[in-house]
């Protein structure tokens, strides 16, 4: 049987069920016990496992049927979750993910795995990592280990003080119809007479009713035993009230019936979630009807719907010029059918940034242990799209930013606490959508930038003087850490400090259209922002006239246009400027710049379209204005690579070539 046509399917199925083995492995290191996420890494484990013997790539298939071996005793409880051991387990699916991406490449998959092999046979006979979790009393199992360290001290410290210490175990009765409302009225008693440290299950599964009928609950009070007992029996059906002191030598719990309820409950929450997750996987599975395109086909329809926009610009131009109302009634439909078509096919285009971003929380958490540091990623707006030319483009970019703030940003534990901070820094990486534009934020609570020491590294790399350092606003001291080679690290390492990556972020981002700016403040943290465009395709444009050439200049730059009088330009530096709502804005001559043939002479008033790019702005002034056009975005080709602002070209409905004119390049 001719397995080759089926290899693209499986390569990306496998892909998938990578990602997804990786994202609820970093699941399963936040909450260890949970035997719903090891189910579901286990479940895409067994498929690839079963597409990769299918497909005849035995090592493939032998490799993942170990991880599924230590999944299996996880599961059942043989042995425990620990970093260590999902660190080989980590490196089992950096392996599978080397086979993967082998056989994309028309290899056959093959690699040396024998060392993590050996690591994960050793796990599964329990050797090295984590031992089996021997128990005579689930009580002890589950509470003994429930008092972090944190929760421990503040236990032992209300002793010492003359607090007494309680464990009350309180049973609802079985007929109470709002448990959350019961829990909600006994804990309001509590804390009227003391303070409660812990509770299981979990405040959050008390408040959604994911108990049976009886919860536990550690108090610190000064009352005595009976008078707590009598207070929380006073809440209407409460049936029963156990309270004991905190042994905090921590002795075997002798109740063996209540050690048989807490394992029931605790088996109950736990068999609920699985089968929540179960609904959910489920529910997932029905929704999600999708058809896999190849890339290359949805390019040549984009080009070929190039065309008709600007078949459509110069069908409306003939119409205007016949003035048959027909032909105008059926032009103006067609250019309202190809506006939608061209939605639909921008919007087929769009990918979600998860894509891109899915791959960081393991980064990160690898980072994180080789630096002895505790982070923390938060992901927002995963789910905002872009096309799919930006995506390609600005992962790099992004593991650039990410590193950078891991490494220069979030310091360690030890200096963190020195200043007060939680010993766990926070890197958010955030990204949503503002008119047509994609902004992408990488904010961290670490050390931020110092302004003395990129000036000092900027005066000495002779990047700028002394004296212009001087009059320099912050931003633009942040800016100038985007300098080729430049770092603030004090050694190379091999995470940053050679100075090769912001230059390549800024240059990377901005051939994209977009633009990256900095915000620090120096002991609280930085942002680093990315504003990029919706597509690179398609763009709204300004068309202006300069003598009797047209030109375009992106609406996404433009603040507004303006017509100014020849008496109101002022001169400062050697530069013409203006008044603008109280700005001083330099202007730009394009006639000037692009040496345009000049055919009629000056008017007494200027045309200027105002420009932004960042903080700064800059007047183009040009002939006249003739309205706001979608155009086509073509490149100029090889042969005209590099000519000094102007992005590209488009066709005009009445044929005409119009340059479009690159804002960034002009306002530098």
């Amino acid at each position: 049987m001719d397995m080759s046509q089926y290899l693209e399917v499986f390569i990306d199925e496998s892909r998938e069920h990578l990602q997804t083995i990786n994202e609820q492995l970093l699941e399963l290191e936040k909450n260890p016990d949970d035997v719903a996420i090891v189910n579901e890494i286990f479940r895409s484990a067994h498929t690839l496992k079963g597409m990769s013997a299918t497909m005849g790539f035995e090592d493939l298939a032998n490799l993942t049927h170990q991880m599924e071996n230590v999944l299996d005793a996880i599961r059942n409880e043989k042995i425990s979750v620990t970093p260590e051991l999902l660190d080989v387990i980590f490196r089992a699916v950096d392996d599978l993910e080397a086979m993967v991406v082998s056989i994309s490449e028309g290899g056959d998959g093959k690699r040396d795995v024998t060392e993590v092999v050996a690591q994960l046979k050793q796990i599964e006979k329990g050797d090295v990592v984590a031992v089996p979790q021997k128990s005579n009393s689930t009580y002890e199992q589950t509470y003994e280990q429930t008092y972090d360290e944190f929760e421990y001290t503040i236990l032992k410290q209300s002793a010492e003080q003359g607090f007494h210490s309680y464990e009350a175990t309180i049973k609802l009765r079985s007929d109470c119809l709002l448990k959350a409302a019961r829990v909600f009225m006994i804990f309001e008693v509590i804390e009227q007479i003391g303070e409660v440290i812990k509770s299981v299950p979990t405040v959050e599964m008390l408040e959604a009713e994911q108990f049976d009928d009886q919860f536990v609950v550690t108090v610190v009070t000064k009352v005595s035993q009976d008078e707590l007992q009598k207070r929380i029996m006073k809440v209407s059906e409460v049936e029963e009230v156990n309270v004991r002191s905190v042994d905090l030598r921590r002795s075997v719990a002798q109740d063996g019936s209540l050690e048989q309820k807490v394992e029931q409950k605790v088996e109950q929450v736990v068999d609920k979630k699985q089968e929540n997750q179960e609904e959910k996987t489920t529910g997932k599975q029905v929704s999600n009807k999708t058809i896999r395109v190849n890339i290359e086909r949805l390019d040549v329809l984009m080009n070929l719907f190039e065309e008709l926009v600007i078949d459509r610009g110069r069908l409306e131009q003939i119409s205007r010029e016949l003035n048959n109302p027909e032909l105008h009634e059926t032009v103006e439909r067609m250019s309202r059918i190809s506006g939608d078509l061209q939605n639909i096919i921008l919007n087929m285009r769009m990918v979600p940034v998860e894509t891109v971003f899915n791959r960081f929380p393991r980064m990160v958490r690898q980072l994180a242990r080789d630096l002895g540091k505790k982070i923390n990623l938060e992901i927002i707006g995963a789910e905002t799209e872009l096309d799919r030319t930006v995506i390609d483009e600005i992962g790099d970019p992004l593991v650039h930013l990410l590193r950078n703030a891991i490494d220069h940003g979030i310091e360690t534990p030890d200096v963190r606490r020195a200043k007060g901070k939680p010993e766990e820094g926070t890197v958010k990486l955030k990204a949503y959508h503002s008119g047509n534009h994609v902004f992408i934020e990488i904010e961290d609570d670490g050390a931020g930038i110092s302004r003395e020491k990129v000036l000092k590294k900027a005066i000495s790399k002779g990047i700028i003087s002394e004296q212009n350092a001087a009059n320099l606003t912050d931003k633009q001291v942040y800016e100038l850490i985007f300098a080729s080679g430049f770092s603030t690290a004090d050694k190379v390492s091999d995470i940053s400090g050679r100075g090769v990556g912001l230059d390549v972020v800024k240059s990377t981002i901005e051939s994209l259209g977009g633009s990256v700016s900095i915000d620090s403040e120096e002991g609280v943290g930085s942002i680093f922002s990315i504003q990029l465009p919706l597509t690179l395709s398609i763009i709204s444009v300004m068309l202006v006239e300069i003598q009797h050439e047209k030109y375009a200049i992106p609406l996404s730059s433009i603040i507004e246009t303006a017509i100014v009088k020849k008496e109101d330009i002022l001169h400062a530096h050697n530069q013409k400027v203006i008044d603008f709502r109280g700005k001083v804005v330099p202007l730009l001559f394009l006639k000037d710049i692009f040496e345009v043939p000049v055919v009629k002479g000056d008017d007494d008033f200027l045309s200027v379209v105002i420009v932004r790019k960042g903080e700064k702005m800059a007047g183009l002034v040009v002939d006249s204005f003739i309205g706001q056009q979608e155009v086509v975005l073509k490149s100029l080709g090889n042969y005209l690579t590099s000519v000094f602002a102007i992005s590209g070209a488009t066709i005009l409905g009445d044929g005409q070539v119009a340059l479009i004119v690159d804002c960034n390049a002009l306002i530098k």
